[in-house]
């Protein structure tokens, strides 16, 4: 069965603002299967909760679902809906075999989901997962030295990403939050 690739998704969060971006290639070996996937969707009765998935597509859009569950349940409490969520994904048979990971955010908090039923909070505001993560974190990181701008960030590493990593492109889709205070 062929392998498949895909998906670069960044999240910075600076001055106020979270940002969150994902690329659009989806690749199977070395054929590109879509070049437009939108992998960055709002979350919450609201959308105030941001997120981004890499993995298998069926799979992420379960963690989706059942972390606006948590969210509902917990009045909109990203880590411990995050929390909650993590304990199933340990425990249940059926979900322990998602293949997925995510990134999610609201105004106050960002959280990498993994597949190993891990919440992890990056402390330096800045968080990427997918076959071009590191590409992406590592160009994210060099630019918050230089750049005051959230979304400008993003979206230059990103474009850096690309650059490099041949299972990530520059379609992307982008979704933010602005704190109230």
């Amino acid at each position: 069965m062929p392998v498949w690739h895909g998906t670069t998704i960044l999240s910075v969060r600076r001055n106020g603002k979270v940002v969150v971006i994902g690329d659009g290639q989806v690749s199977m070996g070395q054929t590109v299967m879509k070049p437009n996937a939108k992998k960055v969707r709002r979350l919450g009765s609201e959308g105030q909760v941001i997120g981004g998935f890499a993995g298998a597509t069926a799979d992420a859009f379960t963690l989706f679902e059942r972390l606006e569950a948590k969210l509902e349940r917990h009045q909109g409490q990203l880590m411990r809906a995050a929390v909650e969520l993590a304990k199933d994904w340990r425990t249940d048979k059926y979900l322990r075999n998602l293949e997925a990971m995510m990134i999610v955010a609201d105004e106050d908090v960002t959280l990498i989901l993994t597949g190993n039923g891990d919440v992890l909070e990056p402390e330096n505001g800045v968080a990427a997962i997918g076959s071009g993560g590191n590409y992406a974190l590592a160009a994210a990181r060099a630019l918050v030295d230089y750049e005051q701008d959230a979304e400008t960030i993003c979206r230059k590493a990103m474009a850096i990403a690309a650059e490099v990593c041949v299972y990530t492109n520059d379609r992307t889709t982008i979704e933010m939050l602005e704190s109230a205070s």
